[in-house]
């Protein structure tokens, strides 16, 4: 009866422990700890409408073991916009960041994704002006240079994807690229200037581009994050009109004087299950502000075993005070980071991971990107900013699992947060690590930035 009672003793013990696992990791914190926080090198605006994070949507790092590609875009002096910057590759070792490639001239507008391959290829999506300097919104000529990853300092081939007919690409190509890097394949996309659709190439493990064809958005959709795995495509934008509301717009102008006036209110999503045998479906929307005049940042999007994406974006129901004030003075001016989980094409939940600002105790979330680990957790990591019991201001980079479940979120002990980042995604190549990297702005705005974070798991008792 004694042996008996120990095991059932040990029997409670286990069962306890994997009850305490199993709720979702709730109590299981994780701690990060910084290794590497520095900055990188500081940059001049070109002018042009963009900027080195600009293409938020699109992965511009890559983490292969221990080595970390970047690719940064440089302004050139004394020429004209639009097209006025271009790409570089660096990489960081352990002895520092070295460039090891750039283009000869200055014939890009936007910031150059980046997409890396399990046999050792690494991807640039470069879109260089066929045009003299200083034409705007001119013809482009979009390619995707091929590095090796054992001598990314030679020069690299240049390949054209073998997009669909009636193409009009220029300086304003929104592009996107995904990697799957278990399959050694890519799927690449840019935007038609004129009609708004989003044309995409698959590439397969032989280096032959199989099939091609076009998104069209309810509205024009841009910014796309974008994933690929065994064919199947995921493509997720944000609608970037100009305002469609003839009152608020000339209410705008008349208080802001100012002509330009797109607007970021419906975010839209669609997937193809085989891209080699079938084209994307028709978009779906996920979320809209449209009628309160709101605002949509999309963020990031990961890819879950069994196919289901989820969906990171900010959402706030009025975009700014002066549109609160004028048309919607009993709305509170608030933001939240939400998740929607969309499988074979439908939307299977969506919930808000924080919200913050007037009339709410809790921090304001400001900018977040997904993040996995080899154990198969999801994180987000936010940057968030509040007000302590102490009434002290603060801003904070934070990291909050997301799945198995919702825990707590932890700080990050940045001596300067990143503001707004990119961080070593799927999406492009990179694998899930205990390794977090990031790179963005902090408080210096013109000041590029780069940080690794080791994560470390443990029960939070």
């Amino acid at each position: 009866m004694k042996r008996m009672g120990m095991t059932v003793c040990y029997f409670l013990i286990l069962s306890e422990i994997v009850f305490l696992l199993d709720i979702g990791g709730e109590l299981w914190a994780v701690t990060p700890r910084v290794e590497v926080e520095e900055d990188i090198l500081t940059y001049r605006s070109p002018d042009n409408g963009s900027g080195p994070l600009w293409c938020y949507g699109a992965p511009v790092m890559a983490r292969d073991g221990e080595r970390v590609f970047l690719s940064i875009n440089e302004t050139g002096e004394d020429i004209p916009p639009l097209c006025n910057t271009r790409w570089r590759l660096f990489e960081r070792t352990t002895s520092g960041w070295t460039l090891h490639a750039a283009a000869d001239s200055f014939r890009e507008r936007e910031p150059c994704p980046l997409a890396l391959l399990s046999n050792q290829s690494l991807f640039l999506s470069i879109n260089p002006s066929t045009q003299p300097a200083g034409v705007q919104y001119g013809p482009c000529d979009p390619q995707l240079l091929r590095f090796s990853c054992s001598s990314p300092q030679d020069p690299p081939a240049s390949i054209h994807p073998a997009w669909s007919e009636e193409t009009y690409f220029t300086d304003h190509s929104y592009r996107g690229i995904a990697a799957d890097s278990d399959a050694n394949q890519l799927l690449a996309l840019n935007i038609h200037a004129k009609t708004g659709d989003q044309f995409w190439c698959l590439r397969d493990d032989a280096g032959k581009w199989i099939a091609n064809g076009k998104i069209a958005f309810p509205i024009r959709s841009c910014y796309p994050q974008v994933a690929l795995r065994r064919r199947a495509g995921y493509v997720m934008a944000i609608g970037d009109i100009v305002e469609p509301i003839e009152e608020w717009r000339v209410y705008k102008k008349e208080k802001t004087g100012r002509e330009w006036d797109y607007v970021f209110r419906r975010l839209f999503f669609c997937w193809s299950p085989d891209l080699a045998k079938t084209n994307f479906g028709e978009p779906i929307e996920i979320e809209t502000v449209d009628a309160t005049a709101g605002h949509i940042s999309n963020l990031d999007l990961w890819l879950a075993n069994d196919g289901a994406a989820y969906l990171l974006y900010l959402k706030s129901p009025v975009q700014n005070t002066l549109m609160r004030d004028r048309f919607f003075p009993d709305r509170k001016m608030t933001t939240s980071l939400e998740c929607a989980v969309v499988k074979d094409g439908t939307i299977e939940k969506k919930f808000t991971i924080t919200c913050g600002g007037e009339g709410l105790s809790t921090p304001q979330p400001h900018y977040a990107r997904f993040h996995a680990t080899p154990d198969g957790r999801l994180y987000a990591v936010t940057f968030v900013s509040g007000v302590d019991r102490s009434g002290t201001a603060f801003q904070e980079n934070q990291i909050q699992q997301i799945l198995p479940a919702i825990g707590k979120p932890v700080a990050i002990s940045f001596k300067d947060p990143f503001r707004s980042f990119f961080t070593a995604t799927e999406r492009g190549g990179s694998k899930p690590s205990d390794l977090l990297d990031l790179y963005g702005i902090g408080s210096q705005g013109n000041t590029l930035r780069y940080a690794r974070v080791r994560l470390v798991n443990g029960i939070d008792r």
